[in-house]
């Protein structure tokens, strides 16, 4: 596993990734809702779950939900808050999961922080059997999120999900983030 001192990973107060400011610019409940739109969903993975944002509002839509981060101490905090969630210890590049475990995967501000975002969409493309989701910052120089060095361009998610195999790429710009949905099967 990589270290946790790795450069683009989440080193910051686990408070602040649920303060109102934040909660605001991530669009909770149109991420949720695009992202189960014209999908049969009953089983959820949240990669890079950091505090449980997603992985409690995919719970609050009836789904069984289970979460990955690499970050012991988000986790920590994430399972205080969701005891009825399945929180592991994992990365984006080596999911501890079965193949075929989910209809949706989730990979909520991650896959730029990740050693290796491609075998990540890989990896996700594997446990999954409906759909990918990725939330990630826009391409722009902004006061919130990482630097735009850490972003990656729409047409760099596209082609990555392209190698990985997925296919009906869609990007949905939101208010404050971009939202790319890719399926397992065509």
């Amino acid at each position: 596993m990589p270290s946790d001192s790795h450069e683009r990973r989440f080193h910051g107060d686990a408070d602040r990734l649920r303060s109102p400011e934040r909660l605001a610019l991530l669009e909770v409940d149109r991420v949720v809702a695009s992202s189960l739109q014209g999908l049969s969903v009953a089983r959820v993975l949240d990669v890079g779950t950091g505090t449980g944002i997603f992985a409690e509002a995919f719970q609050a839509e009836g789904l069984k939900v289970s979460a990955i981060d690499v970050n012991p101490t988000l986790l920590e905090k994430a399972q205080s808050q969701l005891p009825s969630v399945a929180f592991k210890i994992g990365q984006a590049e080596d999911i501890p999961f079965a193949d075929d475990s989910f209809d949706l995967v989730f990979l909520g501000h991650v896959l730029h922080e990740t050693d290796d975002p491609l075998k990540a969409l890989k990896e996700a493309k594997r446990v999954a059997v409906g759909r990918v989701v990725v939330l990630e910052w826009p391409y722009r120089d902004e006061e919130h999120g990482p630097p735009i060095e850490h972003r990656l361009k729409p047409e760099v998610v596209s082609d990555m999900a392209d190698r990985a195999g997925l296919v009906r790429f869609e990007h949905l710009p939101l208010n404050h983030m971009d939202l790319y949905r890719m399926s397992v099967t065509p």
